[in-house]
């Protein structure tokens, strides 16, 4: 059984929550083997109930002290698109699918999520889109993100955000 890990950090994104949670995104998770969900949901106001959700295994928290447990034992993480949790997940080595919160202002996060997907770290869509990329994403095209290289990774940062 695969398990999907889905994190918001430290804030909310309920569109997030509601739509990894409807049938349909449910569904093409299952079809690519994903049976079991674990789902933080930070600040938000949507807090699924397991019971709610008979054919799949679902975990739901708002806050732990590290997620990095939840992140090793997944085999996709679907992430908001802040730089902390990009980061986090992509240094674990495990595929992310990153979903980019398209209602927030001056949205860095999209340029970041596009820089990385150029360079094929990860995948990244937006809630309207994201049951159709769990439907059609190639995990296996995404190539290993090297941290612990400063200069490379404030040169990437400097590409993301169009200062160079």
């Amino acid at each position: 059984m695969k398990t999907a890990f889905v994190t918001v950090g430290t804030t909310s994104f309920d569109d997030l929550i509601e739509e990894i949670t409807s049938a349909e995104a449910l569904k093409a998770l299952k079809y690519r083997g994903y049976e079991h969900l674990i789902l933080q949901v930070g600040r938000g106001s949507v807090l699924p109930d397991p019971q709610n959700f008979p054919h799949v295994t679902l975990e739901v928290f708002r806050f732990k002290d590290s997620i990095a447990k939840d992140m090793e034992q997944a085999d996709l993480i679907i992430s908001h698109a802040g730089a902390g949790s990009c980061l986090e997940a992509l240094g674990a080595g495990k595929a992310l699918l990153v979903v980019v919160n398209d209602k927030l202002m001056d949205n860095h996060q999209l340029e970041l999520a596009k820089q990385l997907q150029t360079d094929s770290h990860l995948l990244y869509c937006t809630c309207p889109t994201l049951t159709e990329t769990l439907r059609n994403m190639d995990l296996s095209l995404l190539q290993p993100f090297v941290p612990g290289q400063p200069k490379k990774f404030a040169n990437f940062m400097d590409r993301a955000l169009g200062l160079q």
